[in-house]
């Protein structure tokens, strides 16, 4: 399958040693700079030159810590300076000045500015979400008593290349899909995002473990995860799409989440494909009612109101916690949500949540499931990814194959259906229109199991309200298939 991996996808596979190589480790870089930096320096045996990625490493991905020194080569030194960043832009409504924010560097728009003629040239790119990846070049404009208003001193963008070097080509991704089977699909999903397709046991976990991707691709997908420690949700969420945000315990707010009136600044969800709250029994949220009233409305249709202030966005919220061993032997049929913050405790708020994944059913990480060999480079296949999340067509298809009864929940249906939809693309980017699937694969690997895991939903619902007890989810069908059959 290799050669066929390579002949298919050419120079968007490389090869990842996570099992022997401490070296990417140590620089504590996430997977889609390591497989940019491992495109960009690997041969075409897959070996690299280690001393010339460290310099270029040293050179060019600066830490937090060397900021101070960084200013002070441009500021006072006057130099220009080239480095790989995240940046986000802002553009003044009164004045119609364009600033630019460093946020991993403390850097705001108020120090900066974005002059005309640089604009020009790299507004297309700066202009495509709320941050972007890039290799920057900035310099600085000194202060200028002599007009009138002073000129204040500003960092200013010199020049700006998109992280990204290549165009994504959508349709051969969806074409090249034809080329595998789907248990080799499956495995090629896997080694994109860093994992070892070889040392699962099965494929329910192979795909219990992708289940954690489907956030990437549909908009506005909510799921719910608990697992034991240690089965790696922390690293797919946190370090393998530049396009979501992981928040690990502390404390949130609604201003951070959603909108900060006193800064006027749109929160995480404005910015991000997905929000995931890591390790969310360890989170303590401001103001609990305010918290959970804001949430109920994003869930319900991507709408936040705060103060005057109405905002829409499209980021899935995860919830990733762990969970006892007590309540894994129960397979989700007893209280899950017992050691989870207050907010939520309330049934309206969980029913909101598409659905839950099981991550009990996913392997503790080993070496084993570390990859070691040739795959998609993660920057490429989460590009993918975030490319799909608009892509209609699959909704389209799923509204077809699937038959809803009368007086289905419609806060299920759509669920199933958002789920299912996010399995298609998943697994089967290649459907156009609804001749393109068999209605076996449809239903074994995307409808019945968005079932299954809307379903644990609806049994946590029973447990937390009695208006839900003994409710179950829609008999949805396709191809005279039920969704509900074990097999």
């Amino acid at each position: 399958m290799i050669d066929k991996l390579k002949k298919c996808f050419d120079e968007m596979v490389v090869y990842k040693d996570l099992k022997k190589s401490n070296f990417f480790s140590a620089l504590s870089l996430p997977s889609f700079m390591r497989d940019w930096l491992l495109r960009r320096f690997e041969n075409e045996s897959g070996v690299f030159n280690e001393d010339e990625l460290v310099d270029f490493v040293r050179e060019f991905i600066p830490r937090k810590e060397d900021w101070t020194a960084i200013k002070n080569r441009i500021i006072k030194e006057n130099e220009r300076v080239k480095f790989l960043a995240k940046i986000s832009v802002d553009i003044d409504i009164r004045t119609g000045e364009v600033s630019f924010a460093l946020p991993d560097f403390g850097l705001t728009a108020k120090q900066t500015i974005i002059e005309d003629f640089v604009w020009d040239s790299c507004k297309q790119e700066l202009v495509k979400g709320r941050e972007t990846w890039g290799m920057l070049e900035l310099g600085y404009r000194p202060p200028d008593d002599s007009v009138t208003p002073k000129l204040q001193g500003k960092i200013r963008l010199i020049s700006f290349k998109n992280f990204c070097p290549y165009s994504i080509e959508i349709d051969y991704y969806k074409d090249v899909r034809n080329e595998f089977t789907t248990a080799e699909w499956i495995d090629i999903i896997l080694g994109a995002v860093d994992y070892n397709a070889s040392g699962y046991k099965s494929e329910e976990e192979k795909l219990t473990m992708l289940t954690r991707l489907l956030p990437f691709m549909e908009k506005r997908l909510n799921l719910i995860e608990l697992a034991p420690k240690g089965t790696g949700k922390s690293y797919l969420f946190g370090r393998v799409s530049r396009f979501g945000w992981l928040s690990s315990g502390g404390v949130m707010s609604r201003a951070k989440m959603f909108y900060d009136i006193s800064k006027r600044t749109e929160g995480l969800v404005s910015g991000n494909d997905f929000i995931t709250l890591d390790e969310v029994q360890t989170i303590s949220f401001t103001d609990v009612d305010e918290m959970r009233a804001a949430l109920k409305g994003y869930l319900e249709s991507g709408i936040y109101t705060v103060g005057n202030y109405e905002g829409v966005a499209d980021a899935g919220v995860i919830l990733c916690g762990n969970i006892s061993k007590e309540v894994m032997d129960n397979d989700g049929t007893t209280n899950m949500f017992n050691e989870l913050p207050s907010v939520f405790h309330e049934s309206a708020l969980i029913e909101r949540f598409h659905g839950f994944i099981k991550g009990w059913h996913i392997p503790r990480m080993h070496d084993d499931l570390k990859i070691s060999g040739w795959a998609l480079n993660s920057e490429y296949f989460c590009s993918i990814l975030h490319e799909l999340r608009s892509d209609t067509i699959y909704r389209a298809v799923v509204d077809k194959l699937v038959n809803v009864p009368e007086a289905a929940d419609t806060r299920d249906t759509e669920a199933i259906k958002r789920i299912a939809t996010a399995y298609l693309k998943l697994l089967f980017p290649n459907v156009r229109k609804v001749e393109d699937i068999s209605a076996r694969d449809f239903n074994r690997y995307c409808l019945r199991r968005a079932c299954t895991m809307r379903a644990t939903i609806k049994i946590q619902l029973g447990i937390l309200d009695s208006e839900y007890r003994g409710k179950d989810i829609p008999q949805l069908t396709v191809a005279e298939v039920n969704c509900n059959e074990a097999n």
